[in-house]
């Protein structure tokens, strides 16, 4: 089953063309990553896959919707409870606790405070936080606080979690737990993972590698 496809994405900033006429899809439940010199498009591509960014031509299809054709309320609304992100840096609020931090998307998608509180402990207790949960931003690592990252993005059980750069802010033993830690999480959650990463044992455990090279996927 497919769950992300792009026909014919095309983007430009100025007369600078970013991206060049992308198509591919990615299966339900499949590990890609996307990988590439700096400057080659990876983040704008990740970010018109997350919704965040508008293509100046093609189509976005998504869990069979068609993003493209969506009004920018249903598109927030979609991309709430579809997309996950996780980012080099955790952009965790550094006012609130953990689990004050994973509730913020299920909060936004209009959950009670209840049953997004028993996800949120849930998620952190099978991230091996449990005992983190009431802490700040400035209490955890950095291995831990991008698994607090892992458990927001994953709050709304979305289909989808985009990554970028998700081990680039860490060291090698948090970076490893990390690669690990989504294999694990596909296992158990059956979600989709797309991470673009300069890591190359990340990028070769994948299930597929896309390499893309002046705005073209060219692998």
């Amino acid at each position: 089953m497919t769950m992300i496809e792009l026909k014919n994405i095309k983007k430009s900033y100025g007369d600078v063309p970013v991206l060049k006429d992308i198509s591919f899809s990615i299966n339900k439940a499949e590990i890609v990553s996307i990988v590439g010199a700096s400057g080659a498009g990876k983040t704008t591509l990740l970010q018109i896959m997350g919704t965040l960014d508008n293509p100046d031509a093609g189509h976005l299809i998504i869990n069979n919707t068609d993003i493209t054709k969506l009004s920018s309320n249903k598109l927030s609304s979609f991309r709430n409870k579809n997309i996950g992100f996780v980012f080099q840096f955790h952009q965790l609020l550094p006012e609130f606790s953990a689990i004050e931090n994973v509730c913020m998307p299920a909060w936004i998608a209009g959950q009670s405070n209840r049953d997004a509180e028993k996800r949120a402990k849930e998620l952190l207790g099978f991230l091996g936080l449990s005992e983190r949960v009431k802490h700040k931003p400035s209490e955890l690592s950095g291995g831990e606080q991008q698994r607090v990252a892992v458990a927001r993005a994953l709050i709304n059980n979305p289909a989808l979690v985009l990554a970028d750069e998700p081990s680039g802010n860490l060291d090698s033993s948090s970076a490893e737990a990390l690669h690990h830690l989504f294999f694990d999480l596909r296992k158990n959650f059956d979600q989709t993972f797309i991470i673009v990463t300069h890591n190359d044992v990340l990028a070769d455990r994948s299930d597929r590698k896309l390499t893309i090279k002046d705005g073209m996927i060219i692998q």
